[in-house]
């Protein structure tokens, strides 16, 4: 399934220019990914395209949605700001589906700076969503980009770096 996602991300650069899903469907059968991955990829991006809606369709028209919005949200997104003081726990479910590897990896991106509490609940959404325990922290980072990627949104270039990179070839000092 990630690898179905990592092509979509790399063909439509934007949620926008993805075609339809029937008409996806056939381009990745042309492409040659297995019909299972296929299936599961499409369900797994209706599911963060419904999110996606869910969170601009959910945010009431006016400035106070926008009054409210963090600095940290991506532009085109308003919505409410988490209080600084607050702190998300991870529910038992969620640490063992996505392992501390994982965990510590959106740690990461949230301390940087990159990773609005907002785009983070929809990372663990879709992170839930998705097969394998522990989660592999190669298919974390694609989830990642297409959280991103359904907002219209190129993460920053340092970060994209860090979120493409395999960190396997390096070499500590």
């Amino acid at each position: 399934m990630f690898e179905v996602l990592a092509y979509v991300y790399e063909n439509y650069w934007s949620g926008d220019a993805c075609p339809e899903w029937e008409h996806l469907e056939r381009k990745l059968n042309a492409v040659g990914f297995e019909a299972d991955e296929i299936q599961d990829a499409l369900v797994w991006l209706s599911g963060l395209s419904v999110v996606a809606q869910g969170v601009q369709i959910s945010v009431d028209d006016g400035a106070q949605a926008n009054q409210n919005a963090s600095p940290k949200t991506p532009p085109g997104v308003a919505l409410p700001a988490q209080s600084d003081d607050s702190m998300r726990i991870y529910s038992v479910a969620e640490q063992d589906h996505l392992g501390a590897e994982c965990l510590g990896f959106v740690s990461f991106l949230e301390a940087s700076g990159v990773l609005p509490a907002s785009l983070r609940e929809i990372v663990m959404d879709r992170a839930m969503a998705s097969p394998g325990e522990p989660l592999a922290l190669d298919d974390l980072k694609i989830i990642v980009l297409m959280v991103y990627w359904s907002f219209g949104q190129e993460p920053d270039a340092l970060v994209l770096d860090e979120l493409c990179d395999d960190a396997s070839d390096r070499v500590a000092h």
